[in-house]
């Protein structure tokens, strides 16, 4: 499994994605039944712990990486894979280095990632997989096909929760407006919210791995997601503190979908029915639907009226009194709210 939160080892498993050149190089190492160990780095530090080998300097092709895989060292590449900086080198980190592994090649492809912060590859011929190490960390890399299969269930799964999350919203929108929302309307936006962005950063993690071969996943994954995170953001400033989003996201899976723990984590009122507790949202996410009308100023109405009934109920000369809104931005506030109001009324009885 992919650690998501280590950008180093991404960078490192695009540089094997599928459709580089790079990958191309291993996969034929991989056809011909053979092995490989690759540094992708060549600075001082690298060559500090290289022995013996010989020195290149040559322009890579995944031709000429899979004929040098045929000698037993390894093969040391600039940083950026262009070239091939030497071959049949002799890796030596300390062997005080920690492991785990037990293979000779992937022993030696561990210390040195762990010694020196360069991608280290390993191409196993025992086992046809390629073995990626980055710092502390070792993913093994997937088959194009693994990959599709798991981010199409995903997707499948992120559907389902954006269509509860769009309608959970849509009904947020309609009870903020007759200012009847209880404890239970918010988490339900939050929970099926918060999955599908947990959902896109799992499918983001194969994307990477996909290169070339995920653009159609990532295409949708882009739709099932787009909004979602923006919509959460301004739900939780509407109604909970500003550690919110981050209390949140520290939820494991089965304690998301629990009302009371989601309840609890956020500090949401809790009375004896705390589900039902009522709110008062704060007018953010309302306020933000409103063309032309900028945060400062959206800000400025949440600190002078507090909640948006408050606002929803101001006159023209409450809102004028605000700084920054004059005869017109106090219209459009009125006439935008009046137009939800009405829209919610329609919705309703439709």
């Amino acid at each position: 499994m992919v650690d998501r939160g280590s950008q180093p080892l991404n960078d490192a498993l695009a540089l094997v994605a599928p459709g580089t050149a790079l990958r191309e190089g291993l996969d034929r190492i991989l056809q011909a039944k053979h092995g490989a160990l690759i540094i992708v780095g060549d600075d001082p530090a690298v060559l500090s712990v290289c022995t013996g080998g010989f020195l290149l300097d040559a322009e890579y092709s995944p031709q000429r990486l899979s004929e040098l895989a045929k000698m037993d060292g390894a093969i040391i590449l600039a940083a950026d894979a262009s070239r091939i900086a030497r071959a049949n080198v002799h890796l030596v980190p300390k062997a005080s280095i920690a492991t785990t592994e037990t293979g000779t090649r992937h022993r030696t492809a561990e210390r040195m990632a762990r010694s020196i912060d360069v991608p280290v590859i390993a191409v196993s011929e025992a086992m046809a997989t390629i073995a990626v190490y980055r710092n502390g960390l070792k993913h093994t890399s997937q088959s194009s096909g693994w990959l599709i299969d798991r981010s199409s269930q995903a997707l499948s799964t992120q559907q389902r929760f954006r269509m509860r999350f769009d309608d959970a919203l849509t009904s947020l929108s309609r009870l903020e407006m007759e200012d009847t929302v209880s404890v239970r309307d918010v988490v339900a936006v939050l929970q099926p919210g918060e999955m599908v962005r947990r959902i896109a950063e799992e499918i983001d993690g194969h994307l990477v791995e996909l290169g070339s071969d995920g653009r159609l996943v990532q295409l949708q994954a882009v739709e099932l997601s787009a909004g979602v995170s923006d919509a959460v953001s301004l739900v939780l400033r509407d109604y909970a503190g500003p550690l919110a989003q981050a209390r949140l996201r520290t939820l494991s899976a089965d304690a998301l979908m629990d009302l009371p723990q989601v309840v609890a984590i956020l500090g949401l009122p809790a009375p004896d029915d705390q589900l039902h507790a009522e709110m008062a949202p704060r007018g953010y996410r309302l306020l933000h639907r409103l063309p032309q009308l900028p945060p400062v100023l959206i800000e400025r109405l949440v600190e002078r009226f507090g909640t948006l009934p408050e606002i929803m109920s101001a006159s023209a000369s409450e809102l004028e009194s605000v700084e920054g809104i004059g005869t017109a931005t106090a219209r459009l506030i009125r006439d935008g709210l009046a137009r939800m109001v009405e829209a919610s009324i329609f919705e309703r009885y439709e």
